[in-house]
């Protein structure tokens, strides 16, 4: 039996369970109050009872931690400055998609080695959620692994479906157990959204499906499904951004009976990989809603410490300092400069209601 199913299996390591491993990094009532304060926010925001708009900003992966905290400890200073038009998300990306070879992230390969120590990368990712909770900034991530949630998924205010990910069953099901707001984000090809939008409305729906206990028991999964699940367009052959791409969006969104609720992806295909023109989508979706559009509820930026990106290296002490291994970021002062103009904007919108 071990030679017909593990044929292709050279170890197996157990890890601690979630229960055991949230037990010797807990959570504290004080930050589980936070955290329920963030999703209720971004909820009131997707329902248009909050008439902010949500910004989604960060690098594209978070390799370093100290640059990850020098970058927290500023976003957080500016959420503050410009909480009455912007409800700002760190984005943190802790796994990486890759489809054939490259660095799949802080979780599973902390040191940048190739010797994959997961537990590591899990308490190195929970002590620095657990840190931006104490600064009362909200972050949001991509949801891949379908297992990491168990372990992560109580410090995370907004979650998103890669663009890989959203044609997935399995993704779609575990959607819809997830505590937060979770967005779907189109397919490549064409800018496609049929397969975001039977993301959304699968994830609203419940379903039963394999997955671990607290106690790390194999276990069928139940869910309620997820209300808040929305679109996230991130353009594909070519930017998605634009008034008829959104009028089309509400259209499709519409004939599927679902709420014209978008978040617009400024960096990936709407900006063609390069990330000078994510001031160009800022400015375009800024503009449509100076012009009475309401479905565009928040936008996403690729930004980091310094300009560009940098190969990832065997040897992490040679990295650039503040720069992304992933794609290439806006760097702290374009960010800043860009969400000033948009909370600015956005201000004066908000002045005619």
């Amino acid at each position: 039996m071990g030679f017909l199913t593990d044929k292709n299996i050279e170890s197996v390591e157990e890890i601690l369970t979630p229960r055991d491993f949230m037990r010797e990094i807990p959570i504290t009532s004080r930050q589980e109050s936070v955290v329920g304060n963030f999703r209720q926010t971004i909820q009131d925001i997707l329902d248009g009872r909050d008439l902010r708009l949500l910004a989604v900003v960060g690098p594209c992966s978070i390799h370093d931690i100290k640059g990850a905290t020098e970058f927290a400890q500023r976003l957080s200073a500016l959420a503050h400055e410009l909480q009455e038009s912007l409800y700002i998300i760190m984005r943190v990306y802790f796994e990486k998609p890759r489809n054939d070879s490259g660095w799949s992230g802080l979780i599973t390969d902390p040191f940048m080695s190739g010797d994959f120590h997961i537990e590591e990368g899990l308490r190195v990712a929970r002590k620095f959620l657990m840190h931006l909770v104490r600064m009362e900034l909200p972050a949001g991530s991509e949801a891949l692994d379908p297992i990491m949630p168990q372990y992560l998924a109580d410090l995370f205010s907004w979650m998103v479906i890669g663009q890989r990910a959203s044609e997935s069953n399995a993704h779609r099901e575990m959607a819809s157990g997830l505590p937060m707001p979770v967005g779907f984000k189109n397919a490549p090809s064409k800018g496609g959204l049929a397969s975001a939008i039977k993301g959304i409305r699968t994830a609203s729906r419940p379903h039963s499906f394999l997955g671990i206990s607290d106690d790390g028991m194999t276990a069928v999964m139940r869910t309620k499904g997820n209300e808040y699940a929305h679109l996230v367009l991130r353009g594909g052959d070519s930017p998605n951004y634009s008034r008829l791409s959104i009028n089309e969006a509400e259209r499709e969104l519409k004939n599927a009976g679902l709420p014209a609720c978008i978040v617009v992806d400024c960096s990936h295909g709407n900006s063609e990989y390069d990330p000078r023109k994510q001031e160009e989508v800022v400015n375009d979706i800024l503009s449509q809603i100076e012009n009475g559009n309401n479905s565009i509820v928040g936008f996403m930026l690729e930004s980091y410490l310094e300009w560009g990106s940098q190969p990832v290296s065997q040897n992490p002490d040679k990295l650039e300092y503040g720069v992304s291994v992933t794609d290439p970021c806006i760097d702290w002062d374009t960010t800043e400069r860009l969400l000033r103009l948009a909370a600015g904007r956005f201000c004066k919108i908000k002045e005619k209601f």
